[in-house]
């Protein structure tokens, strides 16, 4: 129903209050996907365990995947800590803004 870059466009509208960034641009999306009925899975991590922003940031984009896309029936957020995310995995953008590329 909805491809992979659809879901991470709708993803991307949502940043990392802690640096500014969208979720996407971090790096922390890992992948996403969409059955025929409208159920999404999105695959994701955090920058860390003990974000203290971590039930946040997951309903944040729960929401912003059924807002984005109204034909969306659920979103089921699988969140993992392997592989553990670090700045390499951000896109260069983020990597040069931060002074780490």
């Amino acid at each position: 129903m909805y491809s992979k870059e659809e879901i991470f466009k709708a993803i991307s509208t949502v940043d990392d209050p802690e640096v500014g960034f969208n979720l996407v641009e971090l790096g922390l999306i890992y992948d996403a996907e969409c059955s025929i009925l409208g159920e999404v899975i999105v695959t994701m991590t955090l920058s860390t365990k003990a974000c203290p922003l971590h039930q946040l940031i997951v309903q944040w984009v729960e929401e912003a995947v059924l807002r984005e896309l109204p034909n969306t029936k659920s979103v089921f957020i699988n969140l993992v800590w392997e592989p553990a995310w670090d700045i390499s995995m951000a896109s260069d953008e983020v990597k040069n803004a931060l002074g780490t590329f």
